[in-house]
């Protein structure tokens, strides 16, 4: 390690130590053998004295000795003795030892009086498995007390040493090196494809093979974690090697990605696995200049701001140096943390807190009138699929689709340049209200770009956002955590995946490049089968196959078993982002979208029922579907 001053003489026995742990059960047993031979002459200097503890012995004592001590190995043996770890050694481990040192000593005894050795003092014979019990039990209780002490040094406390073998031996393992000790870690090698730094030494720490050699357990020792040190790989690369590295059974973690270390995030800050470890799939390259055309300078209003979509949307929004940042948000606590975390990081941009709901017009209108925005992003929405299902289809329709109604009606009075809405895979043919109401809501901005023709509206729909509050990372690691059993709805259930961050930059991409009337879509690839994503979680947490269940609890009401970014009868066309294409709406779809809001707006029924009768009407594609 770099600060090799830093690193104590408790760091290097631990270290020491670790690269014997997985050789415990031989190691084990040749102490112990060396005890046991040890107390037989101890035994002998207390029975004879010193003067003739030695030359008193019969010529065949050694001999005998040589079988007292394989039959108290076989009694260790057989007494699962050298499983244990002697830095957990306590009464268990006292009582295991006094059983198989009686029985040895017993069988020994039975041994030498059979075969009529009569020069071996019976005294010897009787205070033997005594004395090897108390050598036994000492070297263990020696080692823990070492051991602890050693633990309290290294860690400041009562913590579990931890160990790791850290992947890469490059920039990022160098400066990780140079200060991961004093959060009481111990570093027992490095793992590099470099030819030139095999069998090298780098920062005082070992390099102990290639890449590939990560699964070998002569190479892990005593490792109770993997450290990935690579934050230039990316894409299924990575995912690859995150999957290979999870036949380990060891936590896996990482270092900062090249994105975060270039964000400021330090190097030392070892983090789980993230979803964007998990993706898969290579980041999606930005216009970065156009995007920065459309919002340097300008009053920027995000509804929704406090959620999962809308906060990261600020944080993104915030390099390009807006003029004004207007956080638009229903919920107290939620508009709190964004406002606090914004303005820590980004002191100079003028911030506009305000607590608004989307279904309130009057307001909307007031907030745009005032504040006079040139790009509003849409990101107020509810999104979870079973809860929206039952007895809440009325406030999903209130929110999703009158709210939009709203907010596009606000943004065209106000002349507002651009207005963005966050839409959904689960709009393609909705099975679901949630997806029904946000395909209306789509439907709305469709109208509205027919209808005022002096503001783009434009919609983004993506697929499932990894991390984001409700889906399936958050649940699947509290469930983990817990011990299991992690639920998965369907053994063959898949979902498009992306991570809040690219959801977020397709979004102000499609502000930048996004016509009036269209619906970007990204191209995510290959859908994940949850399943997989669960037994991938549950390795990268440490743990075997089999040791965590995974139970599958059915199809929610709603729920599909895949879902679909585009619909058949949309016409797709290209964009300069490689990445995303463009759907356009058939503007004839929207004839009923009006009635639909107006009796939102002023309708007094709210059964489920009434809801989804008014969403068949409006959205001709929407089927509803039972769980199954």
């Amino acid at each position: 390690m770099a600060a090799g001053s830093d690193v104590t003489v408790w760091h290097r026995l631990d270290r020491f130590l670790a690269r014997w742990r997985p050789h415990r059960e031989p190691i084990s047993l040749l102490v112990d053998g060396l005890v046991v031979a040890a107390c037989w002459h101890i035994t002998y200097l207390f029975r004879l004295g010193f003067e003739r503890w030695h030359t008193a012995r019969p010529a065949y004592d050694h001999w005998v000795m040589l079988g007292v001590v394989a039959a108290y190995l076989v009694a260790f043996a057989l007494a699962r003795v050298p499983q244990s770890m002697w830095r957990f050694s306590g009464f268990g481990e006292v009582r295991r030892l006094t059983l198989a040192c009686l029985a040895a000593g017993l069988v020994s005894a039975a041994v030498v009086l059979a075969l009529q050795l009569s020069k071996v003092p019976r005294a010897v014979l009787a205070l033997h498995p005594v004395v090897t019990l108390m050598g036994v039990s000492v070297i263990r209780i020696a080692y823990r007390m070492l051991y602890e002490h050693a633990r309290s040094r290294i860690t400041g406390g009562d913590d579990e040493v931890r160990r790791a073998i850290i992947v890469g031996a490059g920039e990022a393992a160098r400066r990780l090196l140079a200060g991961i000790h004093r959060q009481g870690w111990i570093v027992l090698g490095l793992l590099d494809d470099d030819p030139a730094k095999q069998r090298a030494r780098i920062a005082g720490v070992p390099v102990l093979g290639p890449l590939s050699s990560v699964t070998d357990k002569a190479v892990l020792g005593g490792a109770t974690h993997l450290i990935v040190a690579l934050p230039s790989l990316r894409g299924a690369r990575r995912r690859a090697f995150l999957e290979h590295a999870a036949l380990t059974g060891l936590p896996v973690l990482t270092v900062p990605s090249a994105q975060e270390l270039r964000e400021g995030l330090d190097v030392n800050r070892v983090r789980d696995i993230e979803p964007q470890d998990l993706l898969g799939r290579e980041p999606v390259q930005l216009d970065e200049a156009g995007i920065g055309d459309v919002l340097r300078g300008a009053t920027v209003l995000v509804t929704g701001a406090g959620g999962s979509i809308g906060s990261e949307l600020c944080r993104q929004i915030a390099p390009y140096a807006p003029a004004r940042l207007v956080l638009y948000e229903l919920s107290e606590f939620n508009l709190y943390t964004v406002e606090q975390e914004l303005t820590e990081r980004w002191p100079q941009i003028e911030l506009v807190r305000l607590i608004g709901d989307v279904k309130d017009l009057a307001h909307l209108r007031s907030t745009f009138a005032r504040w006079q925005p040139a790009v509003v992003f849409h990101a107020a929405a509810f999104k979870h699929v079973p809860l929206m299902e039952d007895h809440n289809a009325w406030a999903a329709l209130r929110n999703n689709t009158l709210g939009t109604w709203n907010a596009a009606q606000a943004a065209a009075e106000a002349q507002v340049q651009r207005f963005v809405l966050i839409s959904t895979d689960k709009a393609v043919n909705p099975t679901n209200v949630m997806g029904a109401t946000k395909r209306a809501a789509e439907m709305v901005v469709s109208a509205m770009a027919a209808s005022h023709p002096g503001t783009r509206f434009m919609a983004v729909r993506f697929g499932n956002v990894l991390g984001s509050s409700g889906s399936v990372i958050p649940k699947f690691k509290e469930q983990i955590a817990r011990g299991g059993p992690v639920t998965v709805t369907h053994p063959d259930i898949i979902r498009y995946f992306m991570t809040i961050p690219e959801a977020a930059r397709l979004v102000l991409q499609a502000a930048a490049i996004g016509e009036s009337g269209q619906v970007l879509v990204l191209d995510m690839g290959e859908p994940v089968k949850i399943v997989d994503l669960a037994r991938q979680l549950i390795r990268l947490s440490g743990h075997a196959e089999g040791e965590i269940a995974i139970e599958f609890s059915g199809l929610r009401p709603g729920e599909k078993l895949y879902e679909e970014l585009l619909a058949q009868a949309d016409a797709t066309i290209a964009t300069p982002i490689r990445q995303l294409r463009v759907a356009r709406l058939d503007s004839c779809a929207t004839r009923d979208v009006e009635s639909l809001v107006t009796w939102a707006r002023t309708g007094g029924q709210d059964l489920d029922a009434d809801v989804r009768e008014h969403l068949r009407v409006a959205v001709p594609e929407y089927v509803p579907r039972a769980a199954g």
